[in-house]
């Protein structure tokens, strides 16, 4: 008898509150008030969000990953800043190789998104259009690494970029690296530091660096000690230099359970907008449905027919 596999699906949803403000007393506060991307869809899912806020909109970014491919696209949703209301979805971003964590800034006028693209073994810099439909591959930051969840912040003059690598053992749960470079397109160095932080309670970047009140970064991280995604942690950074790292954690533990009582099993991405802080929540399934979609999948590859790919528009 085959084992039941086991399934992650995300959902994501905007909590009305700045990402400062945040703990475990303030979620669960909030859950009733929490407004909920629209369902993907049968095998699909929606994770790693990141927003942008322009006029009367909010856009927000996410990872869109289907089953049936295994593989993930990048989605732009849009809703009214006013009041939250969904309006329209559409893919923005597809590559042959997996995207997610599409992180979105705006820096000296232009629109960037930095997506994990660790099968490609890069860390690309994308550049969009005013409509934010459209994104032009602009350069590679770091080139022949499998980076995870790259995590980008201007400090004290100089550009900082969080991230994790995959490797075996689970790396990328529980390695936190550090680059740094004069300007956003480069060059980018890797801190001889690195691995600035291992522990797989709280390494992987999971949202937005921001500053604090007074001045500090804040990293949020991904609690991964007993399941990939099980929570949400943070990172003070008191000293960000060349020379030295110091940080320490804060008492902040955010899960899934807290926000939403149908997907308790994961929260791995607290990503600060303006007022408003972007979240994902897991639950986990254990449908046997989901070994005929993994038969099918390696039958169309094997008799070349492959499932298209999403295009982007």
């Amino acid at each position: 008898m085959f084992k039941r596999p086991r399934t992650d699906f995300w959902q994501v949803g905007i909590v009305p509150a700045p990402i400062a403000e945040l703990d475990a007393a303030r979620l669960q506060a909030l859950a009733p008030s929490i407004v909920w991307l629209p369902s993907a869809g049968p095998w699909r899912y929606l994770a790693d969000p990141f927003g942008l806020r322009r006029g009367d909109a909010l856009h927000v970014f996410v990872e869109a990953f289907d089953y049936r491919t295994k593989h993930a696209v990048i989605e732009r949703h849009e809703l009214s800043a006013a009041d939250l209301q969904w309006r329209s979805q559409r893919t923005v971003l597809a590559r042959p190789f997996h995207l997610s964590y599409p992180q979105v800034f705006e820096h000296e006028g232009a629109t960037f998104m930095v997506p994990e693209s660790a099968q490609a073994g890069e860390v690309a810099l994308y550049r969009g259009d005013d409509s934010l439909n459209h994104w032009q591959r602009e350069c590679a930051l770091l080139s022949d690494l499998p980076v995870a969840d790259a995590s980008l912040i201007e400090h004290q003059g100089r550009w900082w970029m969080f991230f994790s690598l995959v490797g075996k053992g689970a790396r990328d749960q529980r390695e936190l690296h550090l680059a740094h470079a004069p300007a956003l397109t480069g060059p980018w160095t890797l801190h001889a530091g690195n691995p600035i932080r291992v522990d797989r309670s709280g390494a992987r970047p999971a949202g937005r660096p921001f500053h604090a009140a007074d001045g500090a970064v804040m990293l949020p991280v991904q609690d991964s000690s007993q399941t990939y995604g099980g929570a949400t942690r943070m990172l003070r950074f008191e000293q960000l230099s060349l020379e030295r790292v110091q940080y320490a954690p804060t008492g902040l533990f955010l899960q899934g359970a807290m926000a939403r009582a149908d997907h308790p099993d994961g929260l791995h991405t607290l990503s600060a907008c303006q007022d408003l802080t972007l979240i994902d929540v897991k639950r986990i399934d254990r449908s046997r449905a989901k070994q005929w979609l993994d038969l099918k999948r390696r039958a169309r590859r094997l008799f070349g027919r492959p499932q298209p790919l999403p295009q982007t528009v």
